[in-house]
């Protein structure tokens, strides 16, 4: 069963003190957005951001490697699941942000993507869709740059 709330994940990389961000194109929607979905079950929201990468980008991580960042946000559930998946009382759902470097492995993309590209911050900004993404992306960019 699905659970009520949403991981994003944001890919990023350092090459040469330069920070690249993966941005997905989604086949369906064909917007621009990271990494992500719903818990199933009983994840918790470490779980669901990991096995969500995996589905999505094939890269496998240990919870250690996952950054989590403060950007927090509420989703309507019908933007969600299209649906009062979760009862007629649950109108928003949660969305959790995190980030991992992935260094220099190799993405495989899942059947929800058209494509990917490594940006960096002001691509990433210009194509992001939705405002959640661009928050934790700005919270990401400045944590960053206090370390490279």
């Amino acid at each position: 069963m699905r659970a009520p709330f949403q991981t994003l994940i944001i890919l990023y990389r350092i090459d040469k003190k330069e920070i690249l961000y993966g941005i997905f194109l989604r086949k369906k929607e064909k917007i621009w957005q990271f990494v992500s979905g719903g818990g199933e079950d009983n994840e918790n929201i470490y779980q669901t951001a990991i096995r969500e990468l995996k589905e999505e980008t094939g890269i496998h991580i240990k919870k250690d490697e996952l950054m989590k960042l403060d950007s927090q946000t509420t989703i309507p559930v019908a933007n969600v699941t299209g649906e009062f998946t979760w009862g007629e009382d649950i109108f928003v759902v949660p969305e959790y942000s995190f980030a991992v470097n992935i260094g220099n492995r190799q993405i495989k993309l899942s059947n929800e993507h058209e494509t990917m590209q490594w940006c960096n911050y002001e691509e990433s900004m210009s194509k992001l869709e939705y405002d959640s993404n661009k928050t934790a992306l700005w919270e990401l960019n400045e944590r960053l740059k206090k370390i490279i």
